[in-house]
């Protein structure tokens, strides 16, 4: 997921909201849907910035044994950053 889709609905919210004043289409309310949308983009946005933000962690155990039958427990624990999102 990258940041123009919830950026774009944002915009598009705030122009519903603030430029039409008390508009209706039948039943609905422009400025009710522009700020719907504002909301619906900000939580996206903010879903977008945590998913982005985590990091991923990856372990491996390994166990040996030896001549003797004595066994070993090996743990490695790596962290990477995920991966950019795709380009458009």
């Amino acid at each position: 997921m990258g940041f123009g889709g919830p950026i774009g609905l944002i915009v598009v919210g705030l122009i519903l909201s603030l430029a039409f004043t008390e508009q209706q289409i039948g039943p609905l309310q422009v400025n009710t849907l522009g700020w719907i949308l504002v909301l619906a983009g900000a939580m996206w946005l903010v879903l977008t910035v945590v998913q982005q933000s985590t990091k991923r962690r990856h372990t491996t155990t390994a166990t040996t044994t030896d001549a003797h039958g004595r066994q070993a427990t090996t743990q490695r624990t790596d962290e990477s950053d995920p991966p950019p999102p795709p380009a458009v």
